[in-house]
């Protein structure tokens, strides 16, 4: 037979567990803010994030990715979110979703020896990977990343800009063997409101949106052209180099546009 004590702690249970997980919230967004940089001028983090609108689990990774933005307090953290689109098949087709994007995060598990690929997932500078909604295990790979060095070889500039066509030059000082660049083009914001699928009736927040992916062989200089999908709205154009043996992403940087 339970006692009023038993039955008292028995409701205030929900109240604990809501307790706790408002604490770790807020602990969460402190070290959110508080991540530290080696050496600013020689540290980075790459975040790609590879999720869909027609995947339940993924707008909590989504939102965490926003907070990371919101608190980037220029950083050099690199954040982008590629929707993947083997979940259009579910009832609701994601207009930001690419089969690149999808081939993109198969060559990931080629490169971790992953057996599957999964939504949401996140990787950190193409060399760890883990669950893109983890917000703990997220900030400490991003903090790990940030405590590396690695100098700093591209530079990035906007050449020409006509109506929604635009051309992106870099230069570049790497002496890395086995490297390629890699251009992206990212919508900084944007929403939707879901009528169908795992998230029928949700409006969806996103942010580094990448619209478009560019590849080439690394070169000293070379250039870039994008056409922008939309005009208005807040753009940039995330530039790194990857090692396509490893994954592995060597250097970084960003120019607003």
């Amino acid at each position: 037979m339970r006692t009023i004590k038993d039955i008292l702690y028995i409701l205030s249970l929900p109240l604990i567990i809501i307790l706790i997980m408002t604490f770790k919230g807020f602990a969460d967004d402190h070290k959110l803010a508080h991540i530290k940089a080696k050496n600013p001028a020689d540290s980075f983090a790459v975040v790609e994030l590879f999720t869909s609108e027609g995947c339940w689990s993924c707008p909590p990774a989504d939102e965490l990715i926003a907070k990371l933005e919101k608190d980037n307090q220029n950083k050099k953290l690199f954040i982008m979110a590629f929707h993947v689109d083997y979940w259009d098949h579910q009832g609701w087709k994601d207009r930001f979703s690419k089969a690149q994007f999808t081939e993109r995060q198969r060559q990931y598990a080629l490169w971790m020896n992953l057996n599957t690929l999964y939504t949401p997932q996140l990787v950190i500078n193409g060399k760890k990977e883990m669950v893109g909604s983890e917000t703990s295990k997220v900030l400490s790979g991003i903090q790990s990343a940030m405590l590396e060095n690695h100098p700093a070889t591209l530079l990035l500039k906007k050449e020409k800009s006509e109506g929604n066509l635009i051309q992106v030059s870099y230069t570049s000082r790497s002496a890395a063997r086995h490297s390629s660049i890699l251009m992206a083009l990212v919508q900084k914001r944007a929403s939707s409101t879901v009528s169908a699928g795992e998230n029928a009736g949700k409006s969806l927040d996103h942010v580094q949106i990448v619209r478009e992916l560019q590849r080439g062989a690394l070169k000293a200089k070379d250039m870039f052209s994008f056409k922008l999908p939309e005009k208005q709205g807040d753009w940039e154009i995330i530039a790194f180099e990857q090692n396509q043996q490893s994954g592995e992403i060597i250097d970084a940087t960003r120019i607003s546009l």
